[in-house]
């Protein structure tokens, strides 16, 4: 598990996506951050695609959730693809899915924009 985590952000047609790479553990947290504030300088809705994750750990789930609680104190839509079926089990479990929106893959949701 020695993927290093990396963060980049596209812009959509209303807001952005920060594209993930690697492992989400504790190492992630700056650049996720980081990459998050980017994404939130664009008008709209933020989406984050995990498609490229190979793995995260406990101290990764609490570095989403403290995305997440930016995100919520900001009053901002958040949504999320790319989950295999075990992080969307583990997202249900840990009520993450309560603060986001999941989606099937990309397709879905740019068409829920």
């Amino acid at each position: 598990m020695e993927n290093e985590f990396g963060a980049t952000v596209s812009r959509t047609e209303d807001g952005a996506v920060v594209v993930m790479t690697g492992v989400v553990n504790r190492g992630a947290k700056e650049a996720l951050e980081s990459a998050y504030e980017e994404a939130v300088s664009l008008p709209g809705r933020v989406l984050l695609d995990f498609g490229g994750v190979d793995y995260i750990n406990s101290t990764g789930i609490a570095v989403i959730v403290g995305v997440l609680a930016i995100a919520r104190a900001e009053g901002r839509d958040v949504g999320a693809y790319g989950l295999t079926e075990h992080y969307r089990e583990v997202f249900n479990i840990t009520r993450l899915a309560d603060f986001m929106t999941i989606y099937d893959d990309e397709s879905a949701a740019v068409a829920a924009g």
